[in-house]
């Protein structure tokens, strides 16, 4: 390709500029991807700030000093460094030949030499083109004109300066071993190079000099009349990695045909001596190394490489004249020239600058380069000189360049929390704002955040410190990253870019325009070292732009964008790079790129996917996606691999910590890229490991020797990818349903719901906020605002708003009919469908309806109120302006009165005063109708009707004495013809109804010879002072009620002691509350004993309160008996164990002094007394005894004394009086089942008698040791002693025990219990000799026993003598009985009724009467068993007229009259009817 005519510099199209709004500003990644679709087309774009945002300068200016680069302008455009690389070995060649290059001119410009020899070579070399006679062609493609004979200088010059060096390139200038004259050598002519080049011999030239070392430095340059003279003996000096080192001159590598070159390291600085010959004085050791001849010694010329001879017109070319200075031979001369080149760079300055140094400098030098002020140079011209200085090789600029400096160790130009730097409270938000180029690679959403090292210049910023015409070559960052630079202060930076999708059209375009460079460092592009003229790439179809950043500007750079540029003058920047999302496939792409060209890389790019990959469950959504195509990439490739690997036959493998490892130990030495997912080692090579792709390349060892070392498995790997894309494919359904949304608008619209579905998922799981975010949020905000109009509208509840143009007030905030048709229109605009959308057009459909049927209603003249109601009703779910809703409430409240009335009327129950009057108040206030008014007229009517029977029935119901119940009963039955609640009347009507019921009731009780319960009667009692009506019956049970009061109190007077604790009922009863409280304590677990055997009692009938409600609520008397002896059977099974506890709780007598008796509860002591009943003791200072207690008395305690216990004869007639009462009550009950009870054990005690149960006691007493019933024990040293002597339980039998503890029990005074006591007493324990027997019966009007213990042995067969004695008196009595007056009678009744007194016989056996108890000792049949009395209590009256009384009821039995407790004179006026008749269900046998 033909280099074009070097013309002025065309400056390319400006790249796009973009400034952000303080919101877009605030998140700096979304703005960039914001905007990168635009700025990526043009590889760079400049951001300006918003105005106010002006960070402090926070960069430490006294500690920073640094060292700067030297930058030679014309060496860094890539095609003028060739062609100085082409000129430097031109000049090499004719300096080691001890000749200066002297650049000739042609049409007064300079002859560019180098590409004179490209064309030539391109026409096939110097012989062609002057056998062709091509050299005015070359001088027109040379741009010179044609026609000036130009092509003649072109040839000239050629053969003088530039064919000699193509002779030596190709080798055929090298020495033969003879010279001969043949036709060939005569062919090459003299050129007179020095005669063109005007070089004139030195006037002093030794014939034979002596070799000499090349020396460093040359002498000036010299200058000829129409020619410029370049003196370049070190054309340019190289700048290498350290300070104070120069490079030699870098040449092109020639190809020497006859003999190897040999050449020491190139990095050795210097020329090199190829050999030194010993020095000799004599002349004739020097010969021609060509012709072998020593002849000619003025022309033979020394070599100063290597000491050899050479004739000068033994030379190709010859030479004419001996050279001046050094000279070379044509082997040293190969060997010099045959060195590689190093690898090109900037050198560092031999001086450190501050700023303020460096300042002065730069500015001192653009102010005389322009020769005027800094500020006044325009940017044009300083942009136009530098194109034209890297562009010329006649100017030789040298500029310093301050980049590449740490803000690490020098600090940042941003304020940091770390620096020293204080920063003011208003600009403390620049420390933490994402555009701080600390922030902004360590920012969530910079993917460089995940790698843990901090590297500088990609991590962390670098600053930069330019000068005018400093630059910075074509260049890509590392890993095509982003790159930032922000400009601090100073004058511009001027930037040249090109897209990142010509990157490789660039690389391409400046390899073929400058191969020579590629060559010898095919990465140059890398180096930061080589500039193009942008034109030129723009010429080869390169996009390029361009922009100047000023300062407080931010320049992005792209990935894979290359750019390069220049500063116009003093100015400090700070840049970064920085990596997003999108950039990732890219990254790996980069990578691969390196791998291809070995180079290294920066990070490992897996190391930093994986490092994401194992954060999923917290990556940033879109961030994830990015991820899951990464990781998709990594894991094929790596599982391709790794199946490459296992076909090779590798079978070792090792799990290694990649990162923990230097990124020195872990590259790949044939690619030199970082390892991390797997690398290959050897054994045979420590040290050395490659990467998977070159597993072939680490060694010639057996695969099977390879040990794979892997970071993960496979499993895992694929673990982390399910993780990622878990994370991925969330983000994609909701971007799709997002789009869906927004794109459909037509009848397949989403609802409202899914929207604010999809904007609270966004906001959950932190979906990245772009633009389809806030986009949703306002079709869904909008959308609400319509859905909240469109509910209200619904609702009803529509908040007040104002129409413009209305004119309306607040309260008429309705729309009209017309604005809800306007309204439903808008819903089709709506991109979602809302769920009150069908709704409001329903609305509107009902409106409409609502006014046909309004008009309807209207023209009617007596429309239903139900049709009206439901029309309204209608209304108030239309939030509309409906102009006919006020007439329609007015026929409303019309027809709803009449309803009203009609309503109230055809239900007289419910139309009472208070109705009427107000619908008559509601009918006045009414709009006139005449149904309206004849309705009034009606209401009125019985309104006064009502009022005056209301007022006589309330005077009939007050009036006292009360009227009779016909009387109330005819009034009642005018008053229900009136239509109307009436509370007077209908009060009269329950009053009658009561009166009956009440009557009914009253008759019922008494009703087949029924006894009512007392309960009853005075419910009815109670129930009759509320009955305002004259009763008949009343005053007879209330005469009862009377009797019953008078009754219980008698029963009281004879049972109660005075202030006794005790109730009525309570005495009459068995006992349930056995024992004292502490008594109970102790005997619980005997009572728990004793509960399974009267299950029931103890369950229900465990206090008195619920033997009386069993009492009350029993049937009949029977079923009374019935609980009473359950009540019965309990007290006695808890006595009996009572008295066993308390009888032997004193042994051992050890715990004794533990025991809590008495009343008091203290351990017993001193004199004590012992309750015959519960067998406990008490104190004597506790309890009250009588002082003439005496032997043969039973003492009982406090609580078992309840009652005065009176004689048999005084408890009969109370029985009676009860009967002749005919009321049932539970205190008669419970005498009735005492009596029973005593007339049972009197049998008991019969029964015991005579079958010898005493006798037994007697043997058994007899038979067993004397048992002292006086308690004495020693308790602590001290002695305690009962006073009074008790039965002892040790020779008692448990039947003789239960009869004499249910005697004690008994509530009445029976002579055979103290018998059976006495009895008992002396058998058991008979008294002291010393202490007299106590023979004085209980009752004081008894005469004393004439028998006494002491006249009989053992002083017991007198008392059974006694007791026996008083059963045959009571049998004699009987006898004697049938002799009375109504022995006629007694026989006529035994007549009649023989069956059924056997029956009675037979009843009273089972039930063990004391009558069939005395049948036992005489004969069944005889005619005495139906002499006796038919009272089970009977008392078997003595003397000589025993009265009788027979039953005037069903039974007719004949009974004592003493027994059922009738007097003679009652007997004979009044009939007197048993207790079997008045209780049918009694049975006297039970």
């Amino acid at each position: 390709m033909t280099q074009p005519q070097l013309n002025e510099f065309i400056p390319p199209p400006e790249c796009p500029v973009f400034e952000p709004s303080w919101e877009e500003f605030a998140d700096p990644f979304a703005y960039i991807n914001k905007i990168r679709p635009i700025a990526e087309k043009t590889g760079i774009c400049k951001v300006r700030p918003p105005p106010q945002w002006q960070p402090p300068f926070a960069c430490d200016v006294d500690r920073l000093k640094f060292t700067p680069r030297i930058q030679r302008l014309n060496e860094l455009e890539a095609q003028t460094r060739v062609k100085l690389n082409f000129l430097d070995q031109i000049a090499k060649f004719w300096e080691l030949q001890g000749c200066t290059l002297k650049i000739p001119h042609v049409e007064r410009k300079i002859l560019d030499l180098y590409q004179l020899n490209r064309l030539v070579n391109e026409e096939g070399g110097f012989d062609a083109v002057c056998r062709e006679r091509r050299w005015t062609k070359i001088s027109v493609k040379m741009g010179f004109a044609p026609g000036k004979a130009i092509g003649s200088h072109l040839r000239a010059h050629y053969e003088r300066i530039l064919y000699p060096y193509n002779l030596f390139q190709t080798g055929d200038n090298q020495p033969r071993a003879t010279l001969t004259n043949d036709t060939k050598d005569k062919e090459y002519t003299p050129h007179d190079l020095p005669q063109r080049q005007s070089v004139q011999p030195q006037e002093t030239c030794s014939i034979a000099r002596r070799a000499k070392r090349m020396r460093s430095e040359r002498g000036c340059v010299k200058t000829e009349p129409g020619e410029v003279c370049e003196n370049r003996p070190n054309l340019r000096r190289r700048m290498g990695t350290y300070a104070g080192k120069h490079e030699p001159v870098r040449m092109a590598v020639p190809e020497v045909k006859q003999e190897p070159i040999k050449y020491e390291d190139p990095t050795v600085y210097g020329e090199t001596v190829l050999d030194n010959k010993p020095p000799s004085s004599k002349v004739d050791q020097y010969m021609c190394m060509v012709c072998g001849n020593d002849t000619a010694e003025d022309r033979l010329l020394l070599c100063d490489g290597c000491d050899d001879s050479y004739h000068i017109f033994c030379l190709i070319p010859p030479l004419h004249d001996v050279p001046k200075g050094d000279w070379r031979c044509p082997k040293c001369l190969a060997q010099e020239c045959g060195k590689p080149p190093v690898a090109f760079g900037f050198e560092q300055a031999s001086r450190s600058y501050t700023l303020q140094s460096f300042g002065d400098m730069a500015d001192s030098f653009k102010s005389d380069y322009f020769n005027m002020p800094v500020h006044m140079v325009p940017t044009e011209l300083v942009e136009k000189e530098f194109w034209r200085l890297v562009s010329t090789i006649e100017d030789d600029v040298t500029v310093e360049y301050g980049a590449d400096i740490a803000s690490k160790e020098f600090g940042s130009g941003f304020p940091l929390t770390t620096s020293h730097f204080e920063v003011s409270p208003e600009d403390k938000h620049y420390l933490s704002s994402g555009w701080n180029l600390n922030n902004m690679p360590v920012l969530d959403s910079s993917v460089l955040t995940h790698i843990t090292a901090d590297i500088c210049g990609m991590k962390l910023p670098w600053l930069y410190v330019g000068m005018c015409f400093s630059s910075f070559c074509w260049h890509i960052e590392d890993h095509w990253s982003y790159s930032i630079n922000y400009l601090h202060w100073g004058e511009p930076k001027t930037w040249y870019g090109a897209p990142g999708y010509a990157a490789e059209h660039l690389e391409s375009v400046m390899k073929n325009l400058a191969p020579e460079l590629f060559e010898s460092q095919p990465d140059l592009l890398h180096q930061l070292v080589t500039i193009m003229n942008p034109n030129t790439l723009m010429n080869n179809g390169v996009p390029i732009y361009r922009t100047n950043q000023c300062a407080g500007e931010f320049v992005i750079t792209f990935p894979r964008a290359y750019h390069s540029g220049f500063n116009q003058g003093f100015n400090f920047a700070e840049a970064v790079n920085f990596c997003t999302m999108d950039w990732m496939p890219i990254g790996r792409e980069c990578v691969s790129h390196y791998r291809d060209l070995s180079r290294y890389c920066v990070f490992s790019h897996d190391e930093m996917v994986c490092n994401m990959a194992c954060k999923a469950d917290t990556m940033d959504v879109e961030l994830a996606s990015a991820v899951q195509k990464e990781m998709i990439v990594m894991v094929r490739e790596e599982e391709q691999l790794r199946g490459k690997i296992d076909k090779m036959g590798v079978v070792q493998s090792q799990q290694v910590d990649y990162e923990v490892l230097p990124d020195e130990e872990r590259q790949c030495c044939k690619c030199r890229t970082t390892c991390f997912l797997s690398g290959i080692t050897c054994a045979c090579s420590p040290g050395k490991m490659v990467c998977l792709h070159h597993a072939r390349h680490l060694c010639g060892c057996p695969h099977s020797n390879m040990t794979l070392h892997y970071k993960f498995k496979l499993d895992e790997l694929y673990s982390m990818k399910a993780s990622v894309t878990q994370r991925a494919e969330s983000y994609k359904e909701w971007l799709c349903c997002v789009r869906e949304i927004l794109e459909n608008k037509g009848e397949k619209k989403r609802g409202l719901e899914e929207l604010h579905g999809l904007v609270e998922q966004a906001e959950t799981k932190a979906f990245p906020q772009i633009s389809l975010v806030e986009q949703l949020r306002v079709v869904a905000s909008e959308a609400d605002k319509v859905a909240a109009m469109a509910q209200q509208l619904l609702n009803g509840k529509r908040q007040t708003r104002y129409r413009s143009g209305g004119g309306r007030s607040q309260s008429q905030n309705e729309l009209t009919v017309e604005e809800l048709r306007s309204f439903v229109r808008q819903f089709d605009s709506l991109p979602c469908s809302i769920r009150q959308a069908p709704l409001l057009k329903d609305l509107l459909t009902r409106v409409d309806d609502f006014q046909q049927r309004s008009e309807c209603l209207l023209s009617d003249e007596s429309p239903s109120p139900a049709e009206l109601q439901d029309l309204l009703d209608v209304s108030l779910g239309l939030d509309v302006e409906l102009p006919q809703l006020p007439l329609l409430r007015e026929r409303l409240e019309q027809a709803r009165w009449l309803e009203a009335v009609q309503t109230a009327s055809s239900r007289p129950e419910s139309l009472c005063l208070d109705t009427m009057r107000r619908l008559i108040d509601q009918g006045v206030g009414l709009a006139p109708h005449s149904s309206v008014e004849r309705a009034m007229a009606r209401l009125q009517e019985l309104l006064t009707v009502s009022e005056q029977w209301e007022e006589r029935v309330l005077s009939l119901m007050e009036a006292r004495p009360c009227h009779s119940l016909e009387t109330l009963e005819d009034a009642l039955q005018e008053v229900e013809n009136i239509p109307a609640y009436l509370p007077n009347c209908l009060q009269l009507k329950d009053v009658v109804t009561k009166a009956k019921k009440w009557l009914h009731e009253a008759e019922a009780l008494q009703l087949g010879g029924r006894i009512p319960v007392v309960d009853s009667l005075s419910e009815l009692l109670l129930r009759a002072e509320g009955i305002p009506a004259r009763l008949n019956p009343l005053s007879r049970l209330e005469a009862l009620v009377t009797d019953v009061q008078t009754w219980k109190e008698s029963a009281a007077k004879t049972f109660l002691l005075k202030n006794s604790p005790f109730s009525l009922l309570e005495v009459l009863c068995p006992r349930c509350d056995v024992g004292t409280v502490h008594q109970k304590s102790r005997t619980k677990k005997v009572a728990k004993e004793a509960a399974p055997i009267s299950k029931k009692s103890s369950t229900k009938l465990e206090s008195l309160c619920d033997v009386e409600r069993a009492l009350s609520e029993s049937k009949d008397s029977a079923s009374a008996m019935a609980t009473l002896a359950d009540v019965r059977q309990r007290e006695m099974e808890i006595l009996l164990s009572l008295r066993t506890s308390n009888e032997f709780k004193f042994v051992p007598a050890e715990n004794c002094s533990a025991l809590s008796v008495c009343v008091c509860q203290k351990a017993p002591s001193g004199a004590m007394m012992q309750c015959e009943l519960c067998r406990e003791v008490f104190h004597c200072d506790c309890v009250s005894t009588s002082p003439d207690l005496e032997f043969g008395q039973a003492w009982l305690c406090p609580l078992c004394q309840r009652s005065r216990k009176p004689p048999l004869d005084k408890v009969l007639p109370l029985l009676a009086s009860l009967q002749r009462i005919r009321v049932r009550l539970p205190e008669g009950d419970a005498l009735r089942f005492l009596i029973e009870r005593t007339v049972r054990w009197q049998h008991k005690v019969q029964q015991a008698c005579t079958e010898g149960a005493l006798e037994k006691v007697s043997k058994t007493g007899r038979a067993g040791p004397a048992v002292s019933s006086h308690l004495t024990q020693e308790i602590n040293g001290s002695f305690l002693h009962t006073d009074h002597q008790s039965v002892p339980l040790q020779g008692l039998g448990p039947e003789l025990e239960e009869l004499m503890v249910e005697g004690f029990l008994l509530q009445v005074t029976l002579p055979e219990t103290e018998q059976l006591y006495r009895y008992l007493l002396y058998k058991l324990a008979p008294p002291p000799s010393h202490s007299p027997p106590c023979g004085t019966n209980t009752e004081p009007d008894q005469p004393p026993q004439k028998g006494s213990p002491q006249h009989n042995k053992n002083g017991v067969p007198s008392v059974k003598k006694e007791l026996l004695n008083s059963q045959s008196k009571r049998t004699k009595r009987r006898k004697d009985s049938s002799d009375s007056q109504h022995s006629e009678k007694a026989k006529k009744f035994r007549k009649k009724k023989s069956k059924k007194s056997k029956e009675r016989s037979e009843d009273t056996t089972r039930t063990c009467s004391p009558t069939h108890t005395m049948s036992d000792h005489a004969n069944s049949d005889s005619e005495e068993d139906f002499s006796l009395c038919a009272a089970p209590w009977c008392r078997e009256p003595e003397g000589d007229e025993v009265n009788w009384v027979q039953c005037d009821g069903s039974c007719n039995q004949w009974f004592h009259q003493v027994c059922v407790g009738v007097s003679a004179e009652r007997a004979e006026k009044e009939d007197y009817v048993c207790i079997s008749c008045t209780q049918p269900e009694y049975d006297r046998g039970k």
